[in-house]
């Protein structure tokens, strides 16, 4: 007899059905499991056999032919478990087959029934809703992400023996909808706040243009400076996600196997700080199989570099293309993944390798030939994606006493929000297009510098948009000269190849 049942995979954060077809034959008792199936889907056998006694049914005395349809595509992961166990319990007549095709199933089975989380639920319930499934069976544990899945009958499990019992009729599931899940969080606020940083005001307002416009920033400068704050409190300025932006950041983490909350008012934009010894493949996203890198789990938030020119020369090169598109392209000979990659990028850099060169107080123990050397391990193209680059020096202790609080990170969100507003009202879709948006003045300005600092097309681009955004902070739609002349000053290393 044969039976059928609806699964899933995932291709870095997207995911596709997956027919699990049960056969049983005449013969010897046998076990064969074909389509692919990667180690941990091969050692569903024994979870399955295990569970299936645990629950009183033993594997029919015939062989039993597995298969994962598709089968040119290979299936990972411990997902296909609760699906194959309720395929060979139908394939024997315990319940009937027609059952099975209602529902998308997931879920990784434990030794004595139980049923265990799995990641990528969320990608999975959206594609079995693109496929026409509109019921599901998934693990209680993954229960927060079945209530971000609008449209969708689901239902929750905590052992195979509920689901069968079900299935049969003789039970009933619950539904996700409505299940206590213990304290939600909600719109929760920022815990860092740009008020806690007394001056660095250039750098302040460097953050906030891009909020505003979504520019990559670096910044250079001594130790203790203040760089690492000032970018961990740039979440904090960055408008709310919408519903649209929630549920594609959920998404990610799902797939990722990541927690999230289970309201989309509780989705925070993401914060990523990778260490300096990421590979190429934890940051824009690879492995066997393929999950999404640092610059895809940033997606929608802030992605923070610290201390630059410590990472390694090729993930660095990787990020470029990433930083120039917003997506992520990873080829494989049989399967190619795209991501979305699309965070405001936040670098840090000492300006040498001790770190104090050009300091007031301390003086640059190396030679310059070494600071060009440390400098150079970051490239031009590189240096170039970043809108923003502007120097941070150190504050003495003594002075901090004297400044004035900054404004409160809701204050200036409510800044940004307002020129994200006039900034989305009208789109320049081409060079001349933003080249009409500046004053005269503004333009030969620009040209000017152009010519003394040499700057690429892309950098002249990328200025205008700076303008852009900053003109749209003080609420006009129109570039002057005093926004383009903000925006060469956040051209650092520009100025200094100039100079």
């Amino acid at each position: 007899m044969r039976a059928v049942a609806h699964a899933g995979g995932l291709f870095g954060v997207d995911a596709f059905p997956v027919q699990v077809e049960v056969l049983l034959g005449k013969g010897l008792p046998s076990f064969e499991l074909v389509g692919m199936p990667e180690r941990e889907v091969k050692e569903s056998r024994v979870r399955v056999k295990a569970a299936l006694e645990s629950c009183s049914i033993a594997l029919p005395s015939r062989p039993v032919v597995v298969n994962l349809a598709p089968g040119d595509l290979r299936k990972t992961g411990a997902s296909f478990d609760l699906a194959i166990a309720l395929a060979i319990v139908a394939a024997a007549g315990g319940l009937l087959a027609e059952k099975l095709t209602d529902y998308l199933i997931l879920g990784e089975l434990g030794l004595g029934g139980e049923l265990r989380a799995i990641r990528g639920v969320l990608p999975q319930l959206r594609a079995a809703k693109r496929e026409g499934i509109t019921r599901a069976i998934i693990p209680r544990a993954n229960a927060a992400e079945a209530a971000l899945s609008l449209g969708l009958e689901i239902y929750v499990a905590d052992h195979l023996d509920e689901v069968i019992a079900a299935l049969r009729g003789e039970g009933t599931l619950r539904s996700a909808v409505g299940l206590d899940l213990g304290e939600q969080e909600s719109g929760r606020v920022w815990e860092l706040d740009l008020s806690e940083i007394r001056g660095q005001e250039a750098a302040k307002r460097a953050l906030e243009i891009a909020a505003a416009g979504g520019h990559n920033v670096l910044f250079v400068g001594s130790p203790g400076a203040g760089k690492t704050m000032l970018a961990r409190r740039l979440p904090s300025i960055l408008p709310p996600l919408s519903v649209e932006e929630a549920i594609e950041v959920a998404t990610i983490h799902s797939a990722a196997g990541l927690p999230i909350p289970s309201r989309l008012e509780g989705m925070q934009r993401p914060f990523r700080a990778p260490h300096s010894s990421a590979s190429a493949s934890a940051l824009i996203g690879g492995g066997d199989p393929i999950r999404p890198g640092e610059v895809t789990l940033a997606h929608g938030g802030v992605l923070f570099l610290d201390e630059l020119p410590e990472f390694r020369r090729d993930a660095l090169e990787s990020m470029r293309q990433t930083m120039e598109d917003g997506f992520v392209s990873i080829a494989r000979v049989n399967q190619r993944v795209t991501m979305p990659a699309s965070p405001l990028v936040v670098a840090a850099m000492n300006p040498c390798p001790c770190g104090f060169a050009g300091d007031r107080k301390r003086e640059c123990s190396g030679c310059p030939t070494k600071a060009e050397r440390y400098k150079a391990r970051v490239s031009g193209p590189l240096l170039d994606r970043f809108d923003m680059q502007l120097g941070v020096s150190r504050i003495e202790p003594r002075e901090l006493r004297s400044i004035e609080p900054a404004e409160r990170s809701d204050v200036v969100r409510e800044r940004v929000i307002r020129a994200r507003a006039l900034l989305a009202e009208d789109v320049p879709s081409t060079l001349e297009e933003l080249e009409a948006r500046a004053e005269r003045s503004a333009l030969i300005l620009l040209d000017r510098a152009v010519d003394r600092l040499g700057l690429s097309a892309r950098a002249y681009a990328k200025i205008l948009r700076v303008g852009r955004s900053a003109a749209a902070l003080r609420g006009s739609a129109i570039i002057s000269e005093r926004e383009i002349a903000e925006a060469l000053l956040h051209r650092l290393f520009d100025r200094i190849r100039e100079g």
